[in-house]
């Protein structure tokens, strides 16, 4: 199948093959920066507790789609419609830190996960909108300095709902979401996120491996109705330090039940800071014939929720990743700002990528 836009993939495989490339950070970590309260998240269009473009008179959700009554603040990809300068000066600002790469504000921009605030049928707007912001952001960037590209990773998140563990412990076979259901709510995400201008796909902070594969057939179901593809990458979290995923697997594990998607990166994010990260990291430099990707948090939270490594000691960590030959692809999750990115970026420069090996059988 041929690539969406061969050239925009030609120079991102270009610049994998020369140096590690730059992720952004923390897009939660940089809003809460702002201290918003309920208006702003509202913004004019939901001031008056109703979505403007949807009329009263409406059928579809129901009248108002949940906003009367109903709070927004803390609804992050909201913002993308309601303060979309906000979003935009963020992309910038990790753009001028040094990231190749700056990911959509869309992790919750599903509908089970928008329904908690009653606002599934925004979803197709808010992944769309939040893809042309990065593009906005990524093509001023790349204009100011034509030699070196920079890209769009259109997030898609894990929602609420796990796909493999039942979430009532008096009923193990019950399941809050099905497989079905997955694709079809991850199929609107990544039709918007490709039409809005994203470079790649981001599938991430995989915690069910049964959710990414619902993802990753909703992915190829949209590449086959366009007839025509972007590159596709898969981040797991590994959620404690027995090193596995929360529906159970190892990072060896995760690689093999996804290598037949053929990601052009599958790699870590959240949970655990670099430190813990760096087993699991190197299981997966071993085993895996994609590009590998980590973007960690900036430690574990302390009692009051923050994050505490700075990015002196997150980039000293990391740049022995990159001097191990464990890395293509670094970044920030949660905690992370502009500045940690700007340390990552001066500690790995000049270290080379990772080479990829031979394909595996199991990617074959």
């Amino acid at each position: 199948m041929p690539w969406l836009r061969p050239a925009r993939v030609a120079a991102l495989q270009a610049a994998l093959g020369e140096r590690i490339l730059i992720l952004d950070g923390a897009m939660g970590t940089m809003i809460q920066r702002h201290r918003l309260e309920e208006a702003d998240y509202r913004g004019e269009r939901f001031a008056h507790g109703f979505d403007a473009l949807v009329h009263l008179d409406d059928h579809v959700h129901g009248a108002g789609c949940g906003c009367i009554g109903h709070d927004l603040k803390g609804n992050n990809d909201l913002l993308t419609l309601t303060r979309p300068e906000i979003i935009r000066d963020i992309h910038a600002a990790y753009l001028a830190a040094g990231a190749d790469m700056v990911e959509t504000n869309t992790f919750n921009a599903t509908s089970v996960s928008q329904a908690d605030y009653h606002l599934e049928h925004l979803v197709r707007e808010l992944n769309l909108e939040g893809a042309r912001l990065a593009r906005e952001a990524c093509d001023a960037a790349e204009a100011a300095d034509p030699s070196r590209p920079r890209f769009v990773a259109g997030v898609i998140g894990p929602t609420s709902r796990t796909a493999s563990i039942s979430p009532d412990v008096n009923d193990p076979g019950f399941r809050a979401v099905g497989f079905d259901d997955l694709v079809a709510l991850y199929r609107e995400a990544a039709d918007a996120l490709v039409d809005g201008g994203a470079d790649v796909l981001m599938v991430e902070t995989v915690f069910d491996t049964l959710n990414a594969k619902a993802a990753l057939f909703a992915i190829a179901e949209s590449f086959h109705a366009r007839g025509a593809r972007v590159p596709v990458l898969v981040s797991g979290t590994i959620t404690d330090r027995s090193g596995r995923t929360l529906s159970g697997q190892t990072a060896e594990a995760f690689w093999i039940s996804l290598a037949h998607a053929r990601p052009l990166a599958v790699g870590l994010n959240c949970a655990l800071g670099a430190r813990d990260l760096r087993p699991h990291v190197d299981v997966l430099a071993q085993v895996a014939d994609a590009a590998i990707s980590c973007h960690p948090n900036a430690g574990l939270p302390n009692a009051f929720g923050e994050y505490d490594e700075s990015p002196e000691q997150m980039a000293e960590t990391l740049r022995e990743f990159a001097a191990s030959g464990l890395l293509n692809i670094v970044g920030g999750c949660c905690g992370t700002t502009p500045e940690h990115i700007a340390a990552i970026a001066q500690a790995v420069a000049g270290l080379p990528p990772r080479a990829l090996p031979a394909p595996t059988a199991a990617a074959a």
